[in-house]
């Protein structure tokens, strides 16, 4: 076992260094803009602040379809997607539209929710947008449809295999000593600095990578993301929750001859939630159909993983689902914590610092590895003999 542990080693490092190399400026630039995004809520928020807001009144706040019919009056905005809606009387409604014809989407509207009067749209927005498509998809056409999705999975499987064969090349004689495990070097220089480094931090950040890849592989692979279910959630939990997105309507019901609105949903929404909710996100369906699919956080939360969601038909009112967090296991809390695992909100603002430091170091790593594969290479190449000693045939 002794002898081959060599070969393996060697093999090993040769598989670290060509995932290392093909991935280290993807990664990179994958991990940067996941930085950049650490705290975009909070960015966004301060610089929203003068426009999220409006003097409470003692008049009823309007319905939504009267709010999007003045909205639409005024501003001749296009196709209406989503509202945000609170209940706090001083929190302003947030607009959200569909994509236009040419495949682009306007940018959202802050609208008093008094009188549909139009506060701004959000400063920062088409620059997180871009930063989230980058992140996600590369820019790639067709965005979650397009290739850029799986390029970020392979990317990320990658990161493990690195993580893994890291580990292992690293693993020090002395593996109990806390020293050899986490203190660098910075006594060394060239090679040996660069060594030091690119193990030592990269063992700080290793399990922040794991939970980063393990998460970001459920947006990019189905059959990751069927696996996870499987794994994670109550046999009957997928039956129970995939309804039809459209019940079926009544013989003899015609069609809506007009577009479907929000009153219906939200009437029956906040009959079903009285005033446990403080914001609520009303989506129009994307295809044809009249249920209204409803996600709502309570006072007390503020993760993105700790809400309920109901889906209510626009026409009659109908509850078709109602699924609430409280109510969910453990493995179901989990699968909805997904993306605040993957940015490091489960653990609140020191946990997504955290993680946007692991994810601002990743170019180190990607440096140092370069440098050590350079300088492998010029260690393994066969010294020249002095020129004045070469005789004919040499």
């Amino acid at each position: 076992m002794r002898e081959s542990w060599p070969a393996f080693k060697s093999i090993l490092l040769q598989v670290h260094s060509i995932a290392g190399l093909v991935l280290a400026l993807l990664l990179a630039l994958i991990a940067l803009t996941g930085a950049i995004m650490s705290f975009e809520d909070e960015v966004v928020d301060h610089l929203d602040a003068g426009i999220m807001q409006v003097a409470p009144r003692p008049a009823p706040a309007l319905m939504p379809d009267e709010l999007v019919a003045r909205l639409k009056a005024a501003h001749g905005v296009g196709k209406v997607s989503a509202v945000m809606l609170s209940s706090d009387p001083s929190a302003a409604v947030r607009v959200r539209f569909g994509r236009d014809e040419q495949g682009g989407r306007p940018a959202s509207l802050y609208v008093d929710p008094y009188d549909a009067r139009v506060l701004g749209s959000p400063r920062g927005e088409a620059f997180f947008t871009t930063v989230r498509r980058l992140h996600r998809w590369l820019l790639i056409p067709g965005d979650a449809k397009g290739w850029g999705r799986q390029i970020t999975g392979v990317a990320a499987l990658g990161l493990i295999v690195m993580l893994v064969s890291g580990l292992v090349l690293r693993w020090p004689r002395r593996a109990g000593s806390v020293k050899m495990w986490l203190k660098p070097n910075l006594s060394l220089s060239g090679r040996g600095l660069h060594r030091s480094l690119h193990a030592v931090i990269g063992t700080w950040v290793l399990p922040i990578y794991l939970a980063m890849t393990l998460t970001g592989l459920w947006y990019s692979f189905d059959w990751y993301k069927d696996g996870v279910v499987w794994l994670l959630s109550r046999p009957q939990g997928p039956a129970a929750k995939m309804m039809p997105a459209n019940p079926p309507r009544a013989a003899g019901r015609p069609e809506p001859a007009q577009p479907i609105g929000f009153d219906q949903a939200w009437t029956t929404f906040q009959r079903e939630e009285g005033g446990r909710f403080a914001r609520a996100l009303l989506t129009l369906p994307a295809s044809p159909g009249t249920v209204i699919r409803i996600r709502s956080w309570g006072k007390d939360m503020t993760l993105e993983a700790t809400r309920d969601e109901f889906r209510i038909d626009a026409v009659t009112g109908q509850l078709a689902s109602a699924e609430r967090y409280s109510d969910k296991t453990f493995g179901e809390k989990v699968i909805a914590a997904i993306y605040d695992i993957h940015r490091g909100a489960i653990l609140g603002w020191p946990g997504k610092l955290a993680f946007m430091i692991a994810a601002a170091l990743m170019p180190l790593f990607a440096v140092t590895g370069i440098l050590l594969y350079l300088s492998r290479r010029e260690l393994r190449r066969p010294a020249q003999p002095p020129l004045g000693r070469l005789v004919p045939g040499e």
